[in-house]
């Protein structure tokens, strides 16, 4: 490890990986054992990872909030300790072949992993605008930095201490017609993700969403981490979000029917839909 350091309501942890830095692409995540080696915590956690640095011995940031052992015992990891972790996993963002508007949606600490798609983004030669939001003031994450690099960036929060009062899908709306966008690109928590796509559909613009399923094995496995998905032919499939995901195209992803096999989708038992938590 090299560095751990709090950033308001999160933590923030910096690690020596040269392989996963060399290997990364914007929207990959880690797989990060918790708990050390006594510990009755056998999955891993997931986490998107937020900055790469290539030239800096190969290092790889994610951040995090604690709600729970697992984080609670990531948070008080200390430079020198060592951390077990795989990555990069998942499937990463698509990324536009010429020059696009771009609106970034991040809620809560689902931000962090925007930026380095922004960065990409503006690479190649795109616009990007910022819509950032949380509970509060503290639960934003990367506001200075999205008003650094983006050519706007809109707050919101739904205590009003910071920006406009509400939720990031509040305002998204404005946004895209403001600076006339060609493309959104989200992650946060589920219900974010759902009203994000919804408001890209009646745009008529497509959306990239990072999902937030949890994510025990990383590699496909254990299945802890299916969703609904609708695929180019029009079937749904139950999808593996560490594996085909965790980034999909919003609106083919059936997000009132997370957590259930719908009837209709390949291979469920008939009758209506199943719950799967």
């Amino acid at each position: 490890m090299l560095t751990t350091r709090q950033v308001d309501a999160y933590h923030a942890l910096t690690v020596v990986a040269p392989r996963i830095a060399e290997g990364f692409r914007p929207g990959h995540f880690l797989g990060v054992a918790v708990g050390g080696p006594h510990t009755s915590m056998l999955t891993r956690r997931a986490f998107f990872i937020h900055d790469v640095k290539p030239d800096y011995g190969g290092t790889v940031e994610f951040v995090f909030a604690v709600d729970g052992p697992g984080t609670a015992w990531l948070a008080g990891r200390r430079a020198r300790d060592t951390l077990d972790l795989v990555g990069p996993l998942g499937r990463p963002f698509p990324l536009p072949r010429d020059p696009v508007t771009c609106v970034m949606v991040g809620d809560e600490y689902g931000s962090a992993m925007l930026f380095t798609v922004a960065d990409a983004l503006q690479r190649r030669g795109c616009r990007v605008d910022f819509v950032l939001g949380g509970a509060s003031a503290d639960r934003v994450f990367g506001a200075m930095r999205a008003r650094r690099m983006a050519e706007t960036t809109t707050l919101t929060t739904e205590d009003g201490s910071l920006g406009m009062r509400g939720r990031v899908t509040d305002v998204l709306p404005g946004v895209i017609a403001d600076v006339r966008a060609d493309v959104v690109y989200a992650s946060g928590p589920m219900e974010t993700l759902r009203r994000a796509t919804a408001v890209a559909v009646e745009f008529d613009i497509p959306i990239q969403v990072a999902v937030e399923e949890r994510m025990a094995c990383g590699i496909g496995v254990c299945m802890t981490c299916v969703l609904p998905v609708i695929g180019d032919d029009g079937v749904t499939r139950m999808v593996r979000a560490c594996v085909e995901g965790p980034v999909f195209r919003g609106e083919r992803v059936r997000f009132d029917d997370v957590g259930t096999i719908p009837f209709d989708a390949l291979g469920a038992p008939g009758g209506g839909s199943r719950n799967v938590s």
